[in-house]
C-alpha cells in the first residue's frame, strides 16, 4: 500500500524527528504529560507488570519471578495511567492501564496534563515507537552489557514529540488501530500455522519411532503405558543397554575468570540453538581445563541433553565438530555402545511425548527440577533393527525437513509483518505518511470487497 505524504514540511529542529509537516509543531514531554509518583503505603492491591505485551497483573503467589519484601512500597497506576519501565530500555515497555493496581515504584506512571490538545492513544504509540526503533536508547544512560539502559527523569522531561492537532492525533491513531488490527491478525494467522506445523512435526516422530514405517506389520503390546503397542519384532530396551550416558557431576562450572579466549570449546545448553550447537557463541577454556575429564570430551554423532534446570529434556546433536570440546556438568551425552544403534534414532525418541511425560514423572526437586543419570539409563523404549532405523531416519529427515521448511517461512513472514507494523507506526506518528481521512476510504473499500 503506496500511503502520500504532506503537502508541505518544515524542519523540526529535532535531530532524531527530522521534518515534520508544516501544521505540527514539537512539544518537550513535561509540557504535555505529569509524572504521578503515588505510593500506596499498604499492601493488598493487584500488582501489575509491565510487559511487552501489555500491562498484566503479576502472579506473586508462585514465587517466579522477581518479587518484592514489602508491596505497601509500590505506587498506584490508576485505568487509563501510563506505566514505563524506563529502568530497562533494552526489554523494557510503555503502555496504558486497562486495570487498577500498583507497580513498582522504580519505574514511571504518568499521565496528560490537558487531554483536549493530548489523546493518549496518539501518543501512546509515539512513546511505543520509543522503544521498538530504539529512539530512547541514544538518550539513556547505564550499562547496556548488564541489560540496564534506563531513562532518567531529566531527561524524558526534556524528550521532545511531535505536536499535531488533536484531531490530527484522533485520525492517526484511529488508522494505526485499524492498520495493526490487520496486521496482528496475520500474525496470528501465521502462528496458528506454526503451532499446527510444530504438532504435525511431533505427530510424524512420534509415530515413526513407536509404530515404524510399515502400517501393516504385526504389532505386541509393550507393555509400557506411554509406548502402548510396537512393532512385533521390535525389542524393548532400557536406554543404558545400547547408549552410554556420559556426564561429571563433580565437575563444577567455572568461573569467569577461567574462560579462554581460545583453546577447546566449553558447550552449555545456552549454545543450543534449533538442536544444533552454536559453536560461535561457546566459551573456551584451557587444554589443562579439557584434560581433566576424557568422559565428557565431545565426538561427531554425541548426542547432548541438559539435566536440569528449566531447560531440562533440552536437546542437541553434534553434527560437526570444529575442534576439541567438553561439556558443562549439567549437560549429559549419549554415545551408542554398539553397531545396533544409531544415536540420531534416539534423538528423536528423547525429544518425544512419551520422554516428556517420563521426565516429569522422574524429576526429583521443588523449584529446581532435575533428573538423574539412573533414571535416565533406565527409560525404557522400542528398538528396531539397525537398518530399520536407518530407514525410519532417512524418512524422519525428509519430512522434518519439509515440515521446517514451512515453519520457517512463516517465521520469515511474522518478522516482515512486525517490520511493517513498526514502520507504519514510526512513519504516521511523525508525520512521514498523511493518513488523514484513510480509515473511512479503507473501510468502504474491504465492504465491498
Amino acid at each position: 500500500m503506496s500511503l502520500p505524504r504532506y503537502s508541505k514540511y518544515s524542519d523540526s529542529g529535532v535531530e532524531w524527528l527530522g521534518e515534520v509537516p508544516s501544521t505540527w509543531g514539537t512539544r518537550r514531554i513535561r509540557r504535555l504529560f505529569e509524572i504521578r509518583k503515588r505510593i500506596c503505603g499498604a499492601e493488598g492491591y493487584e500488582v501489575l507488570s509491565i510487559t511487552q505485551q501489555g500491562i498484566r497483573p503479576k502472579d506473586i503467589e508462585s514465587g517466579d519471578g522477581q518479587l518484592s519484601a514489602d508491596y505497601s512500597k509500590y505506587q498506584f497506576v490508576e485505568v487509563g495511567d501510563f506505566a514505563m519501565n524506563h529502568m530497562d530500555l533494552l526489554t523494557g515497555y510503555v503502555d496504558i492501564s486497562p486495570i487498577f493496581g500498583v507497580t513498582s515504584p522504580d519505574y514511571r506512571v504518568f499521565g496528560a496534563r490537558d487531554r483536549k490538545v493530548c489523546f493518549d492513544k496518539y501518543y501512546l504509540y509515539l512513546f511505543q515507537a520509543g522503544y521498538r526503533n530504539k529512539i530512547f536508547y541514544a538518550f539513556g544512560q547505564g550499562s547496556s552489557q548488564l541489560g540496564r539502559w534506563r531513562f532518567p527523569t531529566d531527561e524524558f522531561n526534556s524528550f521532545e514529540f511531535p505536536f499535531p492537532p488533536i484531531e490530527e492525533q484522533k485520525e492517526i491513531s484511529d488508522f494505526l488501530d485499524h492498520e495493526t488490527a490487520k496486521i496482528d491478525a496475520l500474525v496470528t494467522e501465521q502462528h496458528e500455522l506454526i503451532s499446527i506445523l510444530k504438532e504435525k512435526r511431533q505427530a510424524v516422530i512420534s509415530h515413526a519411532v513407536t509404530r515404524g514405517l510399515n502400517p501393516s506389520v504385526p504389532l505386541k503390546d509393550s507393555g509400557i503405558e506411554w509406548l502402548g503397542t510396537i512393532p512385533e519384532h521390535w525389542e524393548i530396551k532400557p536406554l543404558k543397554y545400547v547408549a552410554s550416558l556420559k556426564g561429571r557431576l563433580g565437575w563444577q562450572g567455572l568461573r569467569s575468570d577461567e574462560y579462554t579466549d581460545d583453546g577447546p570449546f566449553l558447550v552449555t545448553s545456552e549454545h543450543f540453538t534449533n538442536d544444533k550447537i552454536d559453536w560461535d557463541r561457546c566459551y573456551h577454556v584451557s587444554q589443562d581445563r579439557y584434560a581433566i575429564a576424557p568422559e565428557i570430551q565431545l565426538r561427531e554423532g554425541d548426542l547432548l541433553m541438559m539435566k536440569d534446570g528449566a531447560a531440562m529434556g533440552k536437546l542437541a546433536y553434534v553434527d560437526k565438530l570444529p575442534g576439541p570440546a567438553c561439556l558443562n556438568s549439567h549437560l549429559l551425552l549419549f554415545r551408542p555402545s554398539s553397531g545396533r544403534f544409531e544415536n540420531r534414532f534416539l534423538y528423536y525418541v528423547l525429544g518425544g511425548p512419551g520422554f516428556k511425560t517420563y521426565m516429569v514423572r522422574e524429576r526429583t526437586g521443588t523449584t529446581f527440577f532435575g533428573i538423574s543419570q539412573e533414571s535416565i539409563g533406565a527409560f525404557p523404549f522400542g528398538l528396531p533393527p539397525i537398518e530399520e532405523q536407518r530407514s525410519i531416519l532417512n524418512f524422519l529427515n525428509r519430512e522434518t525437513c519439509k515440515l521446517d521448511d514451512l515453519t520457517a517461512e512463516a517465521e520469515s513472514a511474522i518478522a516482515l509483518l512486525q517490520e511493517r507494523r513498526t514502520a507504519l507506526i514510526y512513519a504516521a506518528v511523525t508525520g512521514k505518511i498523511d493518513v488523514r481521512g484513510l480509515v473511512g476510504v479503507q473501510s468502504e473499500e474491504e465492504a465491498a470487497e
